[in-house]
């Protein structure tokens, strides 16, 4: 039986490198960085999808997915990361959740599908021999996250204590990390949306 999948889309920053949240930065192709994670997550078998957004973001977001405004700016990952999960662990029906970095929006869904269907406590995509976005956690995982019984600081120190398995896939979006123009202007040249 297939894993069912929950999405986390990380987007609760200031972006302030890029010129404001990376959440509502545009895409060649008129897509938002957020609609385009949205789209690979549920397109990859991800419902429900939740993200992280700034407390003041107004901009609107992809229809089906739910925001979860911040409670402050500046907000570490980490506990933007507790948030989302918080939210989804309301809902019974996933046992896998991707969470995927919105400076990440050129992620493949057939990549979300391999890391949802990877087992273990954790799975992170290696393209190339380099390691990248998103990850998915097994409930059980998400679960400690979200309570307080993994600290972090940080879903690195997390990955170090769980079982992590490496998903090899052909997605260089995995690496592609977009988090500023420049940044997303040297990607898109040597590696087009689909």
């Amino acid at each position: 039986m297939a894993a069912r999948v929950a999405g986390l889309i990380l987007a609760g920053g200031a972006g302030v490198r890029f010129g404001g949240p990376k959440a509502f930065a545009v895409l060649p192709d008129g897509r938002t960085f957020l609609a385009a994670c949205a789209e690979a997550l549920g397109s990859g078998g991800a419902s429900p999808i939740v993200a992280t957004l700034p407390p003041d973001a107004a901009a609107p977001h992809p229809a089906g997915l739910v925001a979860v405004p911040l409670a402050s700016p500046g907000l570490p990952m980490f506990e933007s990361i507790k948030a989302g999960l918080g939210l989804l662990l309301a809902s019974p029906g996933w046992d896998t959740v991707v969470v995927l970095p919105v400076d990440h929006p050129l992620v493949r869904p057939d990549t979300v599908r391999a890391l949802a269907g990877a087992g273990g406590g954790a799975a992170i995509p290696s393209f190339r021999g380099k390691h990248g976005h998103p990850v998915a956690l097994a409930r059980a995982v998400a679960t400690t996250i979200a309570n307080g019984e993994r600290p972090g600081p940080t879903l690195r120190e997390v990955l170090h204590d769980v079982r992590v398995v490496v998903v090899e896939v052909d997605d260089p979006g995995v690496t592609a990390n977009c988090n500023t123009p420049e940044a997303l202007a040297a990607v898109l040249a040597i590696t087009p949306p689909d």
